[in-house]
């Protein structure tokens, strides 16, 4: 399976977000390069939040680029055998935590935003990445800085985007926590 079609599938069976899922869904079904970052009218991208349950945290990314505390992601890569395996490296890869795993169930956000020319648009799809216990970052050349923020904390230095992100990984965290 190519990570096109991986993308159709799992957008397919993502529950949510329907009107946003439709969107790139159409975008995909007209851009049969619409994973790859030379896709100028937008391209999918693939995201995790790194989060440690059992301190009650996450940790975020200072990007270079855009100066802004954000998630770990990026563009895919042809090397990439799925959308979880391409957040998964990209979480690992800016992260330099071994051992992180994706928090089951799938994709927990989709995240379309607006990014500078020659390209026009991010189509994220966003996971939420567990930090193993005792986990230790490692600063990447993609980053300004790394830091781990309190659950409390993240609204004060990071977007909606990234709120709504921590919510919706708390909420699918709660539903696995038997009652």
């Amino acid at each position: 399976m190519s990570l096109h079609d991986d993308a159709v599938r799992v957008l397919e069976t993502y529950d949510g977000q329907e009107e946003l899922r439709g969107v790139y869904l159409a975008h995909l079904a007209a851009r049969p390069d619409g994973m790859w970052k030379s896709c100028e009218a937008g391209h999918v991208t693939a995201s995790a939040l790194v989060i440690d349950p059992g301190r009650g945290r996450v940790l975020l990314t200072l990007h270079k680029k855009l100066g802004m505390w954000l998630q770990m992601g990026g563009h895919c890569e042809p090397g990439d055998p799925s959308l979880a395996a391409a957040a998964l490296r990209e979480a690992t890869e800016e992260s330099g935590i071994p051992g992180l795993t994706l928090l089951p169930g799938g994709p927990v956000q989709l995240d379309r935003h607006a990014i500078p020319a020659p390209c026009h648009w991010h189509l994220d799809v966003q996971y939420a990445a567990l930090a193993p216990v005792g986990a230790v970052e490692a600063i990447s050349e993609e980053s300004l800085d790394l830091r781990w923020f309190a659950y409390d904390e993240v609204a004060a230095v990071a977007d909606g985007s990234v709120v709504r992100l921590l919510e919706r990984t708390r909420a699918a965290l709660s539903a696995r926590v038997p009652g």
